[in-house]
């Protein structure tokens, strides 16, 4: 893996799904709907001053969102952001930095 470079797409678990739940409600208010579903189905992650994590999220139907979720250093104590997020994304749609 290339330094700073994200790495390869892999299956989501328990984790992701944790932090994915994390900033859901970050993401209703963004745009403004609540998801019944919410999924996370894949990711990919980042290490820069702190970790980048791009996961992909099925939201009901064939709906996914795309979402870059920050994860700041330790001691810096601070909770998790929803970074940005790419909406009206597709299963086979892949995940790449945004």
């Amino acid at each position: 893996m290339m330094c700073g470079a994200p790495s390869p797409a892999q299956p989501a678990t328990a984790e992701t799904q944790d932090i994915a739940d994390q900033v859901k409600a970050q993401l209703e208010e963004k745009e403004n709907c609540k998801f019944d579903v919410f999924k996370a189905m894949s990711f990919k992650s980042q290490v820069v001053a702190g970790t980048n994590y791009f996961i992909k999220v099925h939201v009901g139907d064939d709906r996914f969102v795309h979402l870059r979720v920050f994860r700041s250093l330790p001691h810096e104590n601070k909770p998790l952001s929803l970074a940005a997020y790419q909406a009206n994304k597709a299963e086979h749609d892949e995940l790449t930095y945004f």
